[in-house]
């Protein structure tokens, strides 16, 4: 592939009888290789084995994940039945990005609006809402790319956590975003990747999608993020986000709280990217976020190899949660929510 190539981390193939190709991202950056989704089977385990991730790309994947679960179902009747059941599994598969809960809540509703449609007709409309969620996708992290990128000056450094890019979403990701966007402003940063243990999505897609754009890419273990702050190397920090309650309060990947806690003790702006898709109103803080708590394998025996007593305990939770208070800005495709609070939360999202 081209350095310059967008990278297509789902697309669906065919008409409604299609079927769901997406990056298989456990194998980057050794080796780029497209999985083939014929069942909603195979949609539940690569969501459920990061196959895919990140928040938005989850919400897209499981838009069509519901189409393919409806594959043979000729009768309207037994298609609802199917849907209902097909959006409670895939419900299963992670429980921390509100995406996935609001393409399925979405789906759900697109459906009870078509009350009298035949079976086909019904399908042909869920299609083409899933490819809705694909393309509103693609258009939120362009314009949170170009509202993040004034907020940076040529020449900045800035620091990222885990992978928000084009993999994670439609095309250019939300906090990668801002970066390929300045790129294309003509601005040139430099990018500290924190590698994110103990899957290294920074390693492994994050430093992966900035060296193809050609931006400068310094990898960094997790642990050195203090140091380079105290350096004077950094800037600003960028990082996207899993779910977003209503105070503003944020769940992302495991060592996100420590990064805002350290930019904020060497005064340095914390910003999130995210779409309005990630907020959850319904929760109001982030207390009651639920975080998923992942195999201890994942720690004492990270990509086969033990690192690590055999029967230690383990305690391996992907996410943790920033508060507000700690965040500059949040990054929205309408614009910024700055201060972060509840009231303009609702007032960027139209909810006052």
């Amino acid at each position: 592939m081209s350095n310059n190539d967008k990278i297509e981390t789902l697309r669906w193939v065919g008409d409604v009888d299609g079927h769901l190709v997406m990056i298989d991202q456990t194998l980057l950056p050794v080796e780029f290789r497209e999985l083939e989704c014929r069942s909603i089977e195979q949609v539940w385990e690569a969501i459920k084995q990061l196959r895919v991730r990140g928040a938005p790309a989850i919400g897209i994947a499981a838009g069509y994940g519901v189409c393919l679960g409806l594959r043979g179902a000729n009768d309207a009747a037994a298609l609802r039945t199917r849907l209902d059941k097909s959006v409670d599994y895939l419900a299963t598969s992670r429980p921390t990005a509100v995406n996935l809960f609001w393409a399925l809540d979405r789906m759900q509703a697109k459906a009870a609006s078509l009350e009298g449609e035949s079976a086909a007709s019904i399908r042909d409309v869920l299609l083409a809402e899933a490819r809705a969620i694909h393309e509103e996708d693609r258009a939120m992290c362009h314009a949170i790319g170009r509202y993040g990128a004034a907020l940076l000056e040529d020449g900045q450094g800035v620091l990222t956590h885990c992978n928000a890019g084009g993999l994670a979403t439609a095309e250019y990701g939300t906090a990668l975003s801002v970066f390929f966007t300045a790129q294309d402003e003509g601005k040139n940063l430099r990018v500290f990747v924190d590698e994110t243990r103990p899957l290294l999505q920074g390693a492994r897609l994050t430093a992966w999608e900035l060296t193809r754009r050609n931006i400068d890419a310094t990898l960094i273990c997790d642990s050195m993020a203090a140091q380079v702050m105290r350096e004077g190397k950094v800037q600003a920090v960028i990082t996207g986000a899993d779910r977003i309650a209503a105070n503003g309060d944020t769940a992302n990947k495991i060592g996100t709280y420590s990064i805002a806690v350290l930019a904020r003790a060497h005064g340095i702006p914390f910003y999130i990217a995210a779409p309005s898709s990630t907020f959850d109103l319904s929760i109001p803080n982030g207390t009651n976020i639920p975080i998923e708590e992942r195999s201890s394998e994942e720690i004492t025996h990270g990509f086969g190899r033990q690192t690590a007593p055999t029967g230690v305990k383990v305690y391996n939770p992907a996410f943790d949660v920033t508060p507000a208070e700690y965040i500059q800005a949040i990054i929205t495709e309408r614009g910024l929510i700055d201060p972060v609070s509840e009231a303009n939360i609702r007032r960027m999202l139209g909810c006052v």
